[in-house]
Order: structure tokens, then C-alpha cells, then sequence
């Protein structure tokens, strides 16, 4: 029985993974042809979108759900995933966007997690027979599956990998009609799915059979991961310990705060759940203690998260990244509340964390779906807070980023800037027009300001030189030519005379190299770079000796060609190291003849 069951689910899985296969050929076609359905985003965009991503939930659990549910699963995620793809494509779609091109990569990367959250909530309910499963089933289930997705695309990949050895095989004796049939569609798209469900059946068996085998390698992974959780705790606590000596600009000044915050955060989630496991089995004392104290970090941290957030969102208003930051952070507070409550709670260890997972997996489903529909569309919110911040004076009409409700708002932006353009402002009204215009395009970047930049770590040679005051001093535009003019870092400079004209011209070090800087037009400028092919001198060691010196150029001729200078430098073995004669000499590294041959000295 169990044979035929096998056998059964096996070749609905291959049917299920080939008509994918041939589905999406077929509206690979269309698109690349633009027929219908192509032709109407509307209907092609929730097509494209449920064959990608519906077929994963019968290949998951085929021979796992009772098929009544199955299908009223299947059925539910369908419609769901629809109306996301739906709105999608009424967001992003215009007259010259049809086929794909008005569905943003996120959405896929959304949907596919929603759909791999939301089948880990309910076919563990399906097999416990009630709509709370035991936290041991939700956690085995996941990782088993993540196993498996791992296992299956591993398998596929390694198919892909073997279809190319033997177009590149078969070239070489001038056969290549294998290279020609693995890169048609009609061949391609067909055999990923068949080759990706197969796989995915063969894991399924592999981990039904091995079922111990594979809890086993979970339970060293998980225990070795769980043992970093003391690691980040100690990182944690030195940082929020660290904070009242710094204060909050230097996290500020990063630019980057929330999401860095947020980042930790997640860490220190995922490294308890690592700690916990199934919670049959508590770990070592150290990680135990550990999971209570990451418990309490999260609240600071996330404060810290959310303080950052508001900021930015107090200054500047909502961005589509703000709103997806703040979802973020929704998330991260439900784990906070939950992980902190645990962390305090006596009883046995951290038990209301079983709780808190399955809540938060539901709430991530809905926030996920909600980004995706009129609820909480980012780009939605996003344009009524600038549009806002516009009409109450925050932002002026010449500084408001129309750009942004063209090009990054979809059809909220265009509608936006259709309201502005009636606005009684005659300022407003016209950029706005400017911008609907269709050959309207973005703004270029306004460049940098130049700005004096801090030399302190440039280290001048010979000893007792100096960097000239008016190399100092000057101010710098964003393209300096010199990487260790734009890092600030510590490198070596050569104060001498390169061209022999009685002025000190600066070489900046950059790794084996030297950046040529001369004085033109009363501005410092990059005029050429010292070089070798030969291998790089200890430059360090040399410039500490005293070991280097401007030396005449080797008598070697260029090519001109067409006007143009062709130098002809030395290969790598081409180089020599210095004759007997030449050897009490001190040897600097040679000054590129190409760059500094055509300036006017």
C-alpha cells in the first residue's frame, strides 16, 4: 500500500512539475512576443505569479494533507496570491509596461515567503486535527521542509550543472546540439520543473525514511549555532553598554542605524530560537542563561530601532524603504514583547516563546499581504506623506522629488502628480506638468560640494618633508583620483620633484602603486600613477629605509600610432631585478613613463 501510495504521489508530482514547466514556457513566450495574455498585466501578472509559486504547495505536502484541505488550501493561497499580483500590476502599470515588467522583484520575494509561512501554520493544524498545532510540529515541519527546498534546489542545480559539462563536452568534438537544446525554453522551462518535483519527492522520501537521521544533523546544526547566542549577547550588551560614553550621533552619523539595529535584533531572535529548538530538551547552562539576557537586550535595541526610525521619518516623511522598515519593526516589537515576557516568566525555560511563534508567523503573513494590497502599499503611503509634507510648507516646491512620484510611485505617483498639476501653487503645478511630460527625465545628482578633506594620517618622506600647505588646504570635489585621498586612511606620500621643473609634486600611495598629483592651473590635480608589472616593492619597509630616489627613465622607446602615444612597458617577465652596477644605488619604484610622457613639463 504504502508502494502505490508512493508511486501515486510520485507521478502527480512529475505531472505537477512538468505542466508548470510548459506553463511558464508558454508565458515566457507571450511576454517575449507580446501576445495575449502578455497583453493584458491584469490577467498575465496573477497567471505568472500562482504558476511560479502555487504548484510548491502540493509538491510540499502531496502525500502529507488530507486532499480535501489540500485543495481548499491550495485554493485559498491561489485567490490570495492573485490579489496580490493584481494590485501589483495596477500599480505598475503604464502604456510602454506589459507582460512582467510592471511586477517589481519584491513581490515575488513576498509572496513566496507568505505562502512558505503560511503552509508551515497550516498543514501542521491539518495533521493535529485542530487550528493550534503543537509548537513540536510547527518547528519540526519548518525545518524539514527547509530541508528539503535545500536538498531540491541543490538537485536541480547539479542537473543544470551536468546539461552544461556535456554541451562543453560534446563542443569539443563538434557536436553541439546538446549546447543548442539546453538553451531553448521549450526544452529548459519544461525540464527545471521536471527535474525540480522530482527531486523534491525524493526528498520527501529520503526524510520520511530518514526521519531520525535528519532530526539528528538539525539538532547538531541548531546546537552549534545556538552556542554564537553568548557571543551576540556579549556584543549586544557591549554596545548598548558602550552608548552612554558615545552618545547617539556617531549611530546616527551612519546613515544606517534602524536597519543595523534591526539586523541585530533579528540575530539575537534567531539565535534564541537556534538555543530553543523544540524546547524538549533545554541546552547548556551558558546558552540557557544567554536566551534570558538576549530576551532583555531586544528592548533597548529595538527602542533604539524604532527612535531611529522615527527620526528619519519626522524629517524626511515616509520613503517606500521607511514603510517597509516600519513593518520591520512591527515584527520586531511582537518578537520583543514575546521573547522579553519569556525571558522573565518562571516556570520552565523561555516556554511562552512557543507562543509567541506561531502569533508572529500569522502576523507576518498579514503584514505581508497588507504591503502588497491598498492597505499598507508603500508607495501609497509614501506619496500621500511627501504630497503632504509638500502642501503644509515642510518641503519647498523647488526641493520636492517629483522625480520620485514618476519614476518610484507607480500609479500613486502619476495620479499625484495629475493633482498637484491643478495645485493654485503656480510653482507646483508647473514642475508637475514638467514631470507627466514624456520625455520627462530624472535629474542627474547635483555633484558634491568640494570640501577640504582630513591629510592628518598622510605620512610625508623623506623624513622631515611635508605635504605643500596648499595641497593642504585645497578643497576636493568627489572624484579625487586617489583612494587614499577619498578613505581618509593612513598611507605614505613622497614629497620630491617628479619632472625636474625646481617644484615639489606629491606621490600618494595606493597599495603597490603611487598617485602623481602636480600643481595646474593653481589646483593640485592626479597627472599620472607610479606602477610596475613587475612585483610590488615592501613599499613600507623601503620608505622607512630610506630606500628610494627619482631615477631616469629606462631607454626604452614608445609607439606612436594615429596620432596617439602606445607604451611599451615590461611584462612580468620582462623584469629584472637592478645590474651589480646599479646595486649601491637606492631604486624607488619607477615612475610610469606613459601618463607623465604627454604632460607639458
Amino acid at each position: 500500500m504504502d508502494v502505490r501510495r508512493s508511486r501515486d504521489a510520485a507521478i502527480l508530482r512529475l505531472a505537477i512539475g512538468l505542466a508548470q514547466g510548459i506553463a511558464l514556457f508558454l508565458l515566457q513566450k507571450a511576454d517575449e512576443s507580446k501576445t495575449w495574455p502578455a497583453t493584458q498585466p491584469m490577467l498575465y501578472a496573477p497567471v505568472l505569479v500562482c504558476v511560479l509559486m502555487i504548484p510548491l504547495l502540493p509538491l510540499a505536502a502531496l502525500s502529507a494533507m488530507r486532499r480535501t484541505n489540500l485543495l481548499i488550501w491550495t485554493a485559498v493561497a491561489t485567490v490570495v496570491t492573485a490579489i496580490l499580483a493584481v494590485h501589483a500590476a495596477w500599480v505598475g502599470a503604464a502604456p510602454d509596461r506589459i507582460g512582467a515588467s510592471p511586477l517589481s522583484p519584491p513581490l515575488f520575494l513576498a509572496t513566496a515567503a507568505m505562502l512558505f509561512i503560511a503552509h508551515h501554520l497550516v498543514q501542521p493544524a491539518d495533521a493535529a486535527g485542530k487550528p493550534v498545532a503543537p509548537y513540536e510540529a510547527y518547528f519540526d515541519l519548518t525545518w524539514t521542509n527547509g530541508v528539503r527546498l535545500a536538498l531540491s534546489l541543490a538537485f536541480t542545480g547539479a542537473f543544470w550543472l551536468l546539461l552544461f559539462l556535456a554541451a562543453a563536452l560534446f563542443k569539443l568534438i563538434g557536436i553541439e546540439a546538446i549546447g543548442k537544446l539546453i538553451g531553448e525554453t521549450a526544452f529548459a522551462f519544461p525540464a527545471t520543473g521536471l527535474m525540480f518535483a522530482a527531486a523534491v519527492h525524493m526528498a520527501v522520501q529520503l526524510t520520511e525514511a530518514r526521519a531520525g537521521l535528519v532530526r539528528g544533523a538539525l539538532t547538531v546544526g541548531l546546537t552549534l549555532l545556538g552556542w554564537l547566542l553568548p557571543l551576540m549577547v556579549l556584543i549586544g550588551g557591549g554596545f548598548l553598554a558602550t552608548l552612554p560614553f558615545t552618545g547617539l550621533a556617531p549611530l546616527w552619523g551612519t546613515k544606517a542605524a534602524t536597519a543595523l539595529l534591526l539586523s541585530a535584533a533579528a540575530a539575537l531572535i534567531l539565535l534564541i530560537n537556534a538555543a530553543y529548538q523544540d524546547g524538549e530538551e533545554p541546552p547548556h547552562l551558558i546558552p540557557r542563561l544567554a536566551a534570558r539576557i538576549a530576551g532583555l537586550l531586544l528592548i533597548p535595541i529595538v527602542i533604539l530601532a524604532g527612535y531611529a526610525l522615527w527620526l528619519r521619518i519626522d524629517q524626511y516623511g515616509l520613503t517606500p524603504e521607511r514603510v517597509i522598515a516600519g513593518v520591520f519593526l512591527l515584527v520586531a516589537i511582537g518578537f520583543t514583547i514575546g521573547y522579553a515576557l519569556a525571558a522573565v516568566k518562571p516556570g520552565p525555560w523561555m516556554k511562552p516563546l512557543e507562543r509567541t511563534n506561531p502569533i508572529m508567523a500569522a502576523v507576518c503573513v498579514l503584514l505581508l499581504i497588507a504591503l502588497f494590497t491598498p492597505l499598507a502599499d508603500p508607495a501609497r503611503l509614501s506619496v500621500a506623506s511627501q504630497v503632504k509634507r509638500l502642501a503644509v510648507g515642510k518641503v519647498m516646491a523647488d526641493k520636492f522629488d517629483y522625480a520620485f512620484l514618476r519614476f518610484d510611485a507607480g500609479r500613486y505617483g502619476r495620479e499625484a502628480l495629475e493633482g498637484l498639476k491643478a495645485s493654485a501653487n503656480p510653482e507646483i503645478a508647473k514642475r508637475a506638468g514638467e514631470a507627466l511630460a514624456p520625455d520627462y527625465n530624472r535629474p542627474s545628482r547635483a555633484p558634491e560640494a568640494p570640501k577640504k578633506l582630513d591629510l592628518s594620517k598622510i605620512k610625508a618622506y623623506p623624513t622631515g618633508a611635508r605635504l605643500p600647505d596648499d595641497f593642504v588646504s585645497q578643497t576636493w570635489g568627489e572624484d579625487t583620483g586617489s583612494i587614499c585621498l577619498m578613505s581618509g586612511s593612513e598611507c605614505p606620500a613622497l614629497v620630491m620633484d617628479v619632472d625636474s621643473d625646481g617644484t615639489a609634486d606629491v606621490l600618494l600611495g595606493a597599495g603597490g602603486e603611487f598617485d602623481v598629483f602636480q600643481k595646474r592651473d593653481g589646483q593640485w590635480r592626479k597627472t599620472a600613477v607610479a606602477d610596475t608589472a613587475c612585483e610590488s616593492p615592501n613599499i613600507d619597509e623601503a620608505l622607512k629605509a630610506g630606500d628610494f630616489a627619482m631615477i631616469e627613465p629606462s631607454p626604452r622607446k614608445d609607439l606612436r600610432i594615429g596620432g596617439q602615444s602606445l607604451l611599451i612597458r615590461p611584462s612580468a617577465a620582462g623584469c629584472q631585478t637592478a645590474s651589480p652596477a646599479k646595486a649601491d644605488r637606492p631604486q624607488g619604484p619607477p615612475i610610469a613613463p606613459g601618463p607623465l610622457s604627454s604632460a607639458p613639463f
